[in-house]
């Protein structure tokens, strides 16, 4: 019993912090609203989506010490923000008001790599962690391209919470970044992987406070 108790702790525990760094996620590059300034952004969003989806994602897997943990942290993250789409849905705003981030098949290539290594720590942060950085933009990419223009979704339809001052501006598209997908790719992989090393050294942190 204190087994199956202990187990779906764990479990419970996963789900809730993944709720509360999904919130975190989308308050670090107001992500859920992602057409407020849309393609010049892309850059500082691809960095905090990979290191936010990476520091929970290693810890919660290394903890389980099962490969698969990752990408079900990751699912539970995409329903959560699904879950939030609907609700702008319900209050009339249009199906594509809200771009919800493809988290899902780059912890899947951080299981992957787990898995790979026979379970190996140090693999799962320095090739997962670069992994999730590198892949992280071009799926994110992938997705806004199958929805309507987000600046047109920016400028009819602004979020409604948005103080004055924050009102998005058009904006310079290609002024500053000339390849949105390669420098979130870089940025992301080399942030990554120290982030994911972090979510390690939280394990020890964590049994630390259960042997106390």
């Amino acid at each position: 019993v204190m087994v199956w108790l202990r187990r779906t702790t764990h479990y419970l525990f996963i789900v809730v912090v993944t709720v509360n760094s999904t919130l975190l996620t989308i308050n670090a590059g107001d992500y859920i609203f992602y057409t407020d300034w849309a393609w010049t952004s892309f850059v500082v969003f691809s960095i905090s989506q990979s290191t936010m989806l990476v520091v929970g994602a290693i810890y919660y897997m290394l903890f389980t010490g099962v490969p698969g943990t990752a990408t079900y942290y990751a699912t539970i993250m995409t329903i959560y923000t699904w879950v939030a789409k609907g609700a702008w849905f319900a209050l009339g705003y249009p199906y594509d008001f809200v771009a919800v981030p493809v988290w899902i098949p780059s912890a899947m290539l951080l299981d992957l790599t787990y898995w790979a290594t026979r379970r190996n720590k140090h693999a799962a942060i320095l090739i997962g962690g670069t992994l999730v950085g590198l892949s992280l933009p071009l799926f994110n990419m992938i997705n806004l391209l199958t929805i309507r223009d987000p600046l047109e979704m920016a400028f009819k339809y602004p979020r409604p919470t948005l103080p004055p001052y924050m009102t998005p501006i058009e904006p310079q598209v290609g002024k500053f970044y000339n390849s949105p997908v390669a420098l979130g790719a870089g940025a992301g992989a080399v942030l990554s992987v120290p982030i994911a090393a972090l979510g390690a050294k939280l394990n020890t942190w964590t049994y630390r406070w259960m042997a106390a």
